[in-house]
């Protein structure tokens, strides 16, 4: 702390004589350029956090020479490294009795659905056709019920102060959201609209319905025989779609015998 003498002149906290310098300044411009960049300049993150992917069901890719033993839900992380359990998600083409035997935990009916099964008898095109078709009638139902919202996770992310909590209650405490809770809560099935393809209803309906028939044959991540795994790297719809088409590719090119098995993860 600097005090002074009765001379008026400044002294250290020693005692010493503290010379005075002046420097010519201007107090006006230095006060209207501090203004402007205090209120301008956003706190933007050097690294911004992107949420992780959900990961609810997963393609994998097997040789068909494989016994079907292996898609036990016991032996599927042994095997793949996949905690989960088969699910039906395909449609068989119509074939006979011997190859019917090749089809993973197929039903009865037209068509015929099943876990999985050689690329070759699976009917891939009528498969992503219904999926495009119920999403237009899905739309529809999201037109009447709400439009858009806001993703409050992002800023959760990018800045430390507003918490995971606050995030969650103002996501869901938005009417729009509340309608499509309210929706659900008189619906079943197919016909309930899943909060999580917000995003993918705000891109209008020729996206959303490209979405889902992107997403019939390759659902949320791809496992390949080789033990690649593909994955969007965030839930974001830019990152998925990117994700869908490699893996779309991965499987419009892939050997006609091998085996594509849908399997429902636990964690």
């Amino acid at each position: 702390m600097t005090a002074t003498n009765h001379a008026g002149t400044p002294l250290s906290r020693y005692g010493r004589n503290v010379p005075v310098v002046t420097v010519p300044v201007t107090p006006a411009r230095t006060v209207r350029h501090t203004a402007t960049v205090t209120a301008t300049a956003p706190v933007v993150p050097a690294n911004p956090v992107v949420p992780a992917p959900t990961v609810r069901t997963m393609i994998v890719c097997v040789p068909d020479e494989l016994p079907g033993e292996v898609f036990d839900r016991r032996l599927l992380d042994r095997h793949f490294g996949v905690q989960g359990s088969i699910a039906v998600r395909f449609w068989a083409k119509p074939c006979n009795p011997i190859r019917r035997r090749s089809l993973v935990d197929v039903r009865k009916g037209k068509p015929t659905a099943c876990a999985g099964g050689p690329v070759r008898l699976l009917d891939l095109p009528a498969l992503r056709q219904s999926y495009a078709m119920a999403a237009a009638f899905r739309y529809q139902t999201w037109t009447t019920v709400t439009r858009g919202t806001v993703s409050y996770l992002q800023r959760h992310l990018n800045e430390p102060d507003y918490p995971l909590a606050r995030a969650e209650a103002d996501f869901g405490n938005q009417p729009r959201v509340l309608a499509v809770r309210s929706h659900n809560a008189v619906t079943y099935g197919r016909a309930q609209l899943d909060e999580q393809d917000l995003e993918m209803f705000q891109a209008g309906p020729v996206a959303y319905q490209n979405y889902q028939y992107l997403t019939a044959m390759a659902a949320d991540a791809l496992l390949t025989p080789d033990g690649e795994r593909m994955c969007p790297v965030s839930d974001r719809f830019a990152d998925r779609l990117t994700y869908l088409q490699k893996a779309n590719r991965y499987l419009d090119n892939a050997e006609d015998d091998t085996r594509v098995v849908a399997v429902l993860l636990t964690n």
